[in-house]
């Protein structure tokens, strides 16, 4: 932070993430006319509805420093247009997903000051019923002690003001409440892509889930409930067969402005219904990637690695998977999720480790 960041395209990783990525940027920068990676465009059009508490607006050429201006040379601030563009909003991730105003049982897109209260995430056009898969893996998520934001399934005729998008032959969205907003505040959160400082293209190879167990330990308000809760996902992203809790997929929050807090949980998929032999988790944990082959000896030394008390995350995991042994199978059932999906699951429970093993 002593030194200065001068770009000509990309932000600072601690605002790049900030913006979408994947369908949704490309939506967006053909509405505006800019290129896919200009960031200071876009993070000027997006930043009246950030994830989080962070606000950008467009400086005043004559009030923009002299020391901005010089690490370009001869450059000169010049007067930014703005224009409003009707989907004016930004949320990080890859799916195309908005963020919503929830009015009697009817969700309009965020406009002008309007906060959104809901992020509403359509089903896609590459992969099947991913809202129902979504929806059920963070209920079965739930059951076993993991913290979920409110969660529904909404038909996509209650949604007002989408974009021209295309659509596939499904009738229900997914929508999760927005935890950082309470009405009209905005409560600060930020991923660990921006709290170790790496850009979004590096969410999978630039970390493990020790160095994030060492921070959460170390800098929470309250470090071991949150590395027990750590724990906690980490054996349920496994035994959902979820392989892409990637660094952009766990957050601190702010709740009180200064204190930072595991985040709720959220954007747990079972992702291995849509990848072909799939067989990994995002990133190391006890030095292995292989859900096949974690078991309790990889998480003592995940535990070790990030300087937590074993004693303090054995009895955990040990109800994790207790409760997930007794409900889910019975659970599941019951859940929206397609049947397809759901017997690959269930091939996958019978495939873990014998410390992780569900039977079906």
């Amino acid at each position: 932070m002593a030194e200065p960041w001068a770009r000509n395209q990309r932000l600072h990783p601690t605002l790049s993430n900030l913006l979408p990525e994947g369908s949704l940027r490309e939506l967006i920068t053909q509405g505006l006319k800019v290129h896919i990676d200009n960031e200071f465009h876009i993070l000027s059009y997006l930043g009246a509805d950030l994830p989080g508490a962070l606000v950008a607006e467009p400086m005043e050429p004559e009030d923009v420093p002299e020391t901005v201006l010089n690490t370009h040379g001869k450059a000169r601030a010049i007067k930014f247009d703005k224009v409003s563009p009707e989907n004016k909003f930004s949320l990080a991730g890859v799916q195309m997903k908005f963020s919503m105003k929830e009015k009697d049982g009817r969700y309009n897109l965020s406009k002008g000051d309007v906060l959104g209260d809901w992020i509403i995430k359509i089903p896609s056009t590459k992969h099947k019923d991913v809202p129902l898969n979504e929806y059920t893996a963070m209920k079965l998520a739930a059951l076993v002690g993991i913290d979920i934001p409110e969660i529904k399934l909404v038909e996509l005729n209650k949604l007002d003001n989408l974009p021209q998008i295309n659509l596939p032959n499904e009738k229900l969205a997914f929508a999760i409440k927005r935890f950082d907003r309470d009405g009209d505040v905005r409560i600060h959160m930020e991923d660990f892509a921006q709290v170790l400082v790496k850009y979004p293209h590096e969410k999978y190879n630039s970390a493990n889930y020790e160095q994030i167990a060492r921070i959460i330990y170390g800098f929470s308000g309250d470090g071991l409930a949150d590395a027990q809760q750590f724990a906690r996902r980490l054996l349920v992203n496994i035994l959902l067969a979820n392989g892409d809790a990637h660094l952009k997929n766990w957050s601190l929050i702010y709740s009180d402005q200064i204190t930072p807090r595991l985040s709720l949980a959220y954007d747990i998929v079972t992702t291995s219904v849509y990848i072909d032999d799939e067989r990994h988790f995002a990133l190391n944990l006890g030095k292995t990637k292989e859900w096949h082959d974690v078991s309790l000896a990889n998480f003592q030394s995940w535990a070790g690695r990030a300087e937590i008390p074993w004693r303090a995350i054995k009895p955990h995991l040990d109800d994790v998977i207790e409760r997930a042994r007794n409900l889910w199978p019975d659970a599941i059932k019951d859940l929206p999720m397609n049947e397809a999906h759901k017997l690959k699951l269930k091939d996958h429970w019978g495939n873990l480790q014998e410390d992780f093993r569900i039977n079906k």
